[in-house]
Formats: structure tokens, C-alpha cells, sequence
């Protein structure tokens, strides 16, 4: 195995949007109200014109109560295609939105699963558009 050259920046790469194309599973990570981390695994969206990361949700779940509360957000994922190539964000959530969030959760399901999304919907599906602060990729 060769060493992994880490490169820090604030934006992402247009080398790594390939990574938004394909079923690349993100690890997102939020703030719990006592302090401590909550991550979960997710499907994973990014805005290029706007430049954000987008994680769709409902609005009940603890990841969009946690961004309500506290916006320090963190992703993080592994190419599917190539382990050792990643993409890594630290930021915050800059907006919580309903705008468009129920058309994206369908795209992402084509992505991911090929079909339309078939979970019922328990609230109601919000974007978080999350703005990068540190990028790091490998």
C-alpha cells in the first residue's frame, strides 16, 4: 500500500464530485445536545453551483434536530470504487430547507437503490445544505 497524500482546502475538488454520482454511503456527524457526537451513515447530495453538501432527512430524525440547535457538522466518505481515495468535510449547516427536499430524496433513491424512495414518510423530508470549512481529501 502506498502512502496517502492528504491535501486541506475549504472547497471540493471538482477530482472528487465524481464521488456525488455514485452510492457513496457519507458518515455525518452532529452535535447531541450534551456535547457528544452523533453520526450516522447517509446518502449524500452536493449543490457544485453553490457548493454544498447536501444530506436529506426528515425533520423529526436527530440529525436535523441536532442542526436546528447546533449547525457544527462533519462528513465524511470512502470512494465505493477505490478504499483508499476520500473525501472529508468539517462545516456547518447553512440552511435547513424544505425547497426541493422531497424531488432530492427521490433522485438520491434512483442513485442509490434505482427506484423512487419508498419509505414512508413520517414528518416532513428537509435538506440540510451543509457549507464546508475544512476539506480534506486522500
Amino acid at each position: 500500500m502506498s502512502a496517502t497524500e492528504i491535501s486541506t482546502m475549504t472547497t471540493i475538488p471538482a477530482a472528487y464530485h465524481d464521488l456525488f454520482e455514485k452510492p457513496t454511503i457519507a458518515h455525518v456527524t452532529t452535535m447531541n445536545p450534551d456535547g457528544t457526537p452523533h453520526t450516522t451513515p447517509v446518502w449524500i447530495g452536493y449543490d457544485a453551483a453553490d457548493e454544498r453538501l447536501l444530506v436529506n432527512t426528515e425533520r423529526h430524525r436527530r440529525k436535523a434536530r441536532n442542526a436546528e440547535r447546533d449547525p457544527t457538522i462533519a462528513a465524511s466518505m470512502t470512494d465505493p470504487d477505490d478504499d483508499y481515495r476520500f473525501l472529508s468535510v468539517t462545516g456547518e449547516v447553512a440552511e435547513i430547507t424544505t425547497d426541493g427536499a422531497r424531488e432530492h430524496i427521490d433522485d438520491l433513491a434512483h442513485r442509490y437503490t434505482g427506484d423512487d424512495y419508498a419509505v414512508p414518510i413520517e414528518s416532513e423530508r428537509v435538506l440540510l445544505r451543509i457549507r464546508a470549512g475544512e476539506v480534506i481529501t486522500g
